[in-house]
């Protein structure tokens, strides 16, 4: 039996996803965030670095999403999630840009707008200058080029997905969770593409019924 080791509102939801559109039995084991929103303690005990997604299959204890995400398909896919022949690029490609340059691009952009709200409030005026100062030129160009990418990518695609196959593969798990986050909670300006992609997810069967398996979740929006 795999397990999943779940954290709420994490990446650990496309794990979840792709075993329901992989078809295969599973346990969910829930974690809760503290109120700092970061892992549990008790993740610990399953992993050295104490983060979710984790599973584990028999002796096999695997953390970081894109190494379940590829370990599940080779492993227990049957066929499934492999891209075509002609997406095999495209799909190795963005199943690690995912986590190599979006979601630092993003997390950074978060780091920037959180920081100066956490300051003491008779210096967080400068600090909003400054890390206002930093967006603009840390981030802003940096998530408009990977936005425009992204939208051209899906634009240019055979069928709805990364790969231009029939069904999600390994890319799309990965994209999932950072295009959620972009169309649900940010202001960047995303484009109709990317919307209907997450659009897309959101409607696959094996997506409402992981989401409803996963429990609290604040990206599942259009």
């Amino acid at each position: 039996m795999i397990v999943v080791h779940h954290l709420n509102n994490s990446r650990s939801q496309r794990i979840l996803w792709l075993l329901e559109e992989l078809a295969l039995p599973y346990e969910i084991k829930k974690y809760e965030r503290t109120p700092e929103q970061l892992a549990p303690p008790e993740l610990l005990a399953v992993h050295p670095l104490g983060r979710s997604p984790i599973i584990t299959d028999g002796d096999v204890t695997l953390a970081e999403s894109g190494a379940i995400v590829e370990y599940l398909i080779a492993k227990h896919g049957n066929g499934k999630g492999v891209p075509p022949y002609s997406g095999y690029i495209d799909n190795l490609y963005y199943t690690h840009y995912a986590e190599g340059s979006l979601m630092p691009t993003i997390f950074q952009g978060y780091l920037f707008d959180v920081a100066p709200k956490k300051a003491p409030f008779f210096i967080r005026p400068v600090l909003n200058l400054a890390f206002g100062q930093l967006t603009k030129m840390l981030v802003q160009r940096q998530m408009q080029q990977n936005l425009s990418m992204i939208e051209a990518h899906l634009e240019k695609s055979k069928s709805t997905w990364f790969a231009g196959g029939p069904e999600p593969t390994a890319a799309d798990y990965q994209m999932a969770f950072p295009l959620e986050a972009l169309v649900a909670a940010s202001s960047y300006p995303v484009g109709p593409k990317i919307k209907e992609y997450v659009k897309a997810v959101h409607e696959r069967e094996a997506y409402k019924t992981a989401l409803k398996k996963g429990g609290e979740y604040a990206y599942a929006k259009n």
